[in-house]
Formats: C-alpha cells, structure tokens, sequence
C-alpha cells in the first residue's frame, strides 16, 4: 500500500494549487489532483488491485469535500482488502445504468433523435415537415409512447391498417389500402427509427417493420392494391406548343416555369436559382449541392436560347429596378412558393390553353421521354441530365465524369425541340410583367 502522507487540514487542502498530484494524508494513496494552474481539481484514490496500480476516481473538489474523500477513499480501500474491483463495479453500474436508460426510451423519443442526427441529410425543410407530420398523424398516437424494445408486428400492423374516417365521422376503410403511397412511406419511416434504435442497442429483436419477407406476407403489394400513377405531363410532342402558349403569360412565374423546361431540372432548384450561380462566359448554371436532391454539386449547361433568355431577364430585373439576387423573386424579393409554378399550368388548364391536368414536375418526365424515344443518347447520360446519380459502380469508378460536354450537345439538342412547335407561332407576346 502506498505511503501515508502528511494528514492535511481541510484549510490547508483549500490553500493547494500546485499542478500535479497532491497527497493529503489521511488515508494512504488519497490526492487531490491539480491542473490548469489551480482551475480544476478533483480527487483520486492510488492503490493497488491485485498486481495492477489503478487511479480511483471520487469526484471534483469541492463538491466532493475532504472528509467526503477520505470517507470514499476507505471504503474502496476497504473492498479492495475483500477482493472487490472499484474500476469494474463501477464501469458495471454505468453499462447497468446506460440499459436502464436505454430501456425507457420511447418510438417518438427515438423518432426525434433520428431526425435531430440526420436533419442535414433532408432534401429540404418540406422534406424534414413531411417526414414529422406523418409521424404525428399517423404514429406517434398510436405507437409514440411504446418503448422501442417492446414494439411488435402487431404494433405495426396497428399503425399501417388503422381506420380512416371522411368528414362525417364514417369509416372508409384503413390506412394501407385507401392511403397506400402514404401508408408506404410510413412503414419506411417507422423502419428506420426502428433500424436507429437497434444500432443504439435501445432494441435488441428483430425489426417488426422489415418488409420482405415479414410484412409481406400479411400485407398485400402495394403495386396490386393501387397502380402508381405518375405525375401527369404533357407530351413531349406537344411542349414545343406550350412554350408558345406560356410565353404570351410574362409573369415571374411564367418565366420561371420556362426556364424549369428548359433545363429540365427540378422547380425547387429553379426557384432557389441566383445570379451568382450562372456563368454567362461558360454557359453554365451551378447548383450549389444543398440545392440539390442529391446533395451534390451539379452543373447544367445551358444552351443559347437560354443564354438569350436569361440576358433578356436580367434586363428586365435592371428595367424594374428588382434588387433580389434570385432569378426569379417573388414581390418582396425573395424565392417563388412551391405553389407559384403550379399555378401557372392551373389557370392555363381553366382558360384551356392546355388540355393536360399537367405540374411542373411532370416536364422531367416529358423531357426523359423525348430523350429515350427521340434521341440516341447512353442512359448515363440520360441520368447525369437530370441530375440523378449514375449508380453503375464501373461508371462511378473508372469513368469519375458528369458527362458534361455530352450533355451540353444534349441540352442543345432539347431546345432547338422546344423551338420547334408543330402548329403555334410566337405572336401576341405581352411585355414582362411583375407578378409572382
């Protein structure tokens, strides 16, 4: 056993402040360790377990007083005497207490967890909402507080088959089989919490929410409840048409609607698009990578009618004297709503300027199919276009390109189709106007 140092007064111990470990007296082995020129102290307990010397943590000075330490110090002195392993008994009584808290963790606590530690890996913040809202209505009052460790297929099969009622209060029938998209979501959402919570080791069976091969069996297909249905759009054939059609509407709107046609990219990005972001002298539209679905940095190359077409916005900006560094702002400056675009093709469809119940989104569909049915270019290719990623682990290995040359004879090729309508003339064009 160590040597007993000098027994010091509680007095005396307050006046230490020599970095290092300091020795107490009292009990053989007890210090008050110093650090950080007097800042931080604590106490720690020096003895020998069996053939190994271990440092034996009591806690910080003064909360833990000198009497409190030396009282500490004998008692581990003591189990130590008996057999006892103080670093072992407590490293158990910290795993026993990180399982008792484990075990009382709820779905919704490990819900909110899982959306905290990836909230940067959401598309967006529509994305994050849609993620919680369909949490709250259709999970959390049924499963929410059930402890992850006790949630079973039943449980599930509870959330996913629960009764859904129209405005008078009347069954329609349950969640899978009248909301089945919805429902399809949900079950992926309620897999991953779930997924979260095993790594965590909050749940140790099975994942009652695991599809193939589980739910599967007692669920029917989605895919034969309920054919999926793509978003409407109009047809390649007749988008040289609407481009006549949408410009003789000169709004914010319009325009930026035109613009989402011809790069064929997605409206969020379109609405979020900035000045800064386009390179005139290259020809080239950046998408910074949080702009993106992929969460990657893309580059569009815009052909000369979008050159043009974007020359002829910004002279309306300066025209206007519009200050907002987005392409196209809404009145108070800043991005179009999600509904903005929208809007557009709504009211052209009531003044029947289009006979398609169509939305913006549907143009990556007209755009795709053009280029699988009217052009001969590599799938990859296809893909890089549209912004999605080239999933072939040969081509993402060895090739290491976004195609981008190709893709601009692409986007070139896309918009001399544009130009080409088949029976309209651009006439009766209206100024641009202001208007979101």
């Amino acid at each position: 056993m160590p040597k007993v140092a000098k027994e010091l007064t509680a007095i005396e111990v307050k006046r230490l402040n020599a970095n290092g470990p300091n020795f107490v007296g009292g009990v053989a082995g007890l210090i008050l360790q110093i650090s950080n020129d007097g800042k931080a102290k604590s106490w720690l307990l020096r003895t020998r377990v069996g053939s190994k010397r271990q440092h034996i943590g009591l806690g910080p000075y003064p909360q833990v007083t000198l009497a409190e330490a030396r009282a500490a110090a004998k008692t581990h002195i003591t189990n130590v005497k008996a057999g006892g392993n103080p670093l072992a008994e407590k490293r158990d009584a910290r795993i026993k207490l990180i399982a008792s808290q484990a075990s009382s963790k709820t779905f919704k606590d490990c819900a909110t967890a899982y959306m905290n530690a990836k909230s940067g890996e959401f598309t967006n913040d529509k994305h994050r909402k849609q993620w919680s809202s369909t949490l709250d209505m259709y999970a959390y009052p049924i499963i929410g507080h059930l402890l992850v460790a006790d949630i079973t297929k039943r449980d599930v099969l509870n959330v996913l088959e629960q009764q859904l009622k129209d405005k008078n209060g009347a069954v329609i029938g349950d969640l899978w089989r009248n909301k089945t998209a919805t429902a399809e979501r949900l079950l992926g959402r309620i897999k991953v919490v779930l997924d979260y919570a095993i790594v965590n080791e909050y749940r140790t069976t099975l994942n009652p929410a695991q599809w193939e091969g589980y739910l599967s069996t007692l669920l029917p297909s989605p895919k034969k409840i309920k054919p999926i249905k793509n978003l409407p759009a109009i047809p390649y054939a007749h988008v040289g048409e609407f481009m006549v059609k949408l410009r003789k509407n000169r709004s914010i709107s319009a325009r930026a609607l035109e613009f989402l046609i011809y790069s064929g990219f997605r409206s969020g990005s379109v609405r979020l698009a900035q000045w800064a972001d386009i390179d005139f002298s290259d020809k080239v539209w950046n998408i910074p990578a949080d702009e993106t679905k992929t969460k990657v940095e893309h580059r569009v190359p815009l052909s000369s009618q979008a050159i043009k077409f974007l020359i002829e916005l910004q002279q309306f900006h300066a025209a206007e004297h519009i200050k907002s560094p987005y392409l196209f702002p809404n009145l108070k400056g800043k991005p179009l709503s999600d509904m903005a675009l929208s809007e557009i093709m709504r009211g052209m469809l009531e003044r029947k300027e289009i006979t398609t119940k169509a939305v913006p989104h549907g143009f990556r569909s007209t755009f795709r199919t053009w280029l699988a049915e009217q052009t001969s270019y590599p799938d990859e290719i296809r893909k890089a276009a549209n912004g999605h990623k080239v999933s072939d682990a040969i081509v993402k290995t060895y090739e290491r390109t976004d195609f981008f040359d190709k893709r601009r004879q692409l986007m070139n090729d896309w918009s001399k189709f544009l130009d080409q309508p088949s029976a309209l003339k651009a006439s009766n064009v209206t100024p641009m106007r202001r208007r979101a």
